[in-house]
């Protein structure tokens, strides 16, 4: 029995020197569950670092939409106060507008004004075209020799006729062209009537005898000719009044063509 016992292994016992040196112990070691820890806070210590510059991207972002937000709330200052010197300015423009409205009406009737008076001073003007020029001659002398001869006037009524001046109209031409009309001025408008209406004996010739207009208003008596003569064709009775048609009584109005009645 002792033998038996003598030839088995006999137990390992484990005292605190075998348990301290154990490889499993040793310091060059590390455990699966040491690992797996230090892994993690390798991760969490990156994932720091990431949060740390998106962080820092957010903070960037931040101040660059500050800056932006300024920037646009000092545009917006500016656009209101573009704004409002845009509708002051608006305002300044319409009031011009209306005050050169204004002062084209009173242009125009002043305008209007000063060629009446100009007509009027012309009332006993009368223009004869046509009447040949000599060297030296006379205008007055000239008027009264063809009121006699073309008008058909009495010597009598002729020489009673007065004038205040007669004269041609513009500088002496050279060469050989149609003769500078001749203004007479009459005395009397009743005479100046008389050889005004003796003018039908003129038909078929290279003479006229008219009454003197300033240049614009002979220009809106060039326009109403064909309309009247138009009227009178289509049997209705038409006069022209200075500037001015008349057809059956009724003053003539037509903006296309005469603006200068509006």
């Amino acid at each position: 029995m002792k033998k038996a016992q003598s030839m088995s292994s006999p137990a390992k016992t484990e005292t605190p020197s075998s348990k301290r040196y154990r490889p499993a112990d040793s310091p060059g070691t590390t455990s699966p569950a040491g690992k797996d820890i230090v892994d993690i806070l390798e991760s969490i210590d990156k994932r720091l670092s990431s949060f740390d510059a998106r962080l820092s991207l957010v903070e960037i972002l931040h101040r660059e939409l500050q800056s932006l937000k300024e920037s646009l709330e000092f545009s917006q200052k500016q656009v209101e106060t573009l704004a409002t010197e845009n509708a002051t300015l608006r305002d300044s423009v319409k009031s011009l507008t209306e005050n050169v409205t204004q002062l084209n009406i009173e242009n125009k009737k002043i305008k209007e004004t000063v060629m009446d008076l100009q007509a009027r001073s012309m009332r006993d003007n009368l223009v004869f075209s046509g009447i040949p020029e000599s060297a030296g001659e006379d205008p007055e002398t000239t008027v009264r020799s063809f009121i006699k001869i073309h008008l058909k006037l009495p010597e009598d009524t002729v020489k009673n006729i007065g004038f205040e001046r007669v004269h041609r109209i513009g500088a002496p031409k050279t060469g050989s062209g149609r003769p500078r009309p001749i203004v007479a001025k009459f005395g009397h408008f009743k005479q100046k009537e008389q050889v005004k209406s003796r003018g039908r004996e003129l038909k078929g010739t290279d003479f006229s005898v008219n009454d003197q207009f300033p240049r614009e208003i002979l220009e809106r008596r060039r326009v109403l000719f064909p309309v009247r003569r138009s009227f009178i064709q289509k049997g209705s009775r038409a006069v022209i009044a200075m500037d001015r048609l008349y057809v059956d009584g009724q003053l003539y109005r037509d903006p296309g063509i005469t603006p200068w009645l509006y």
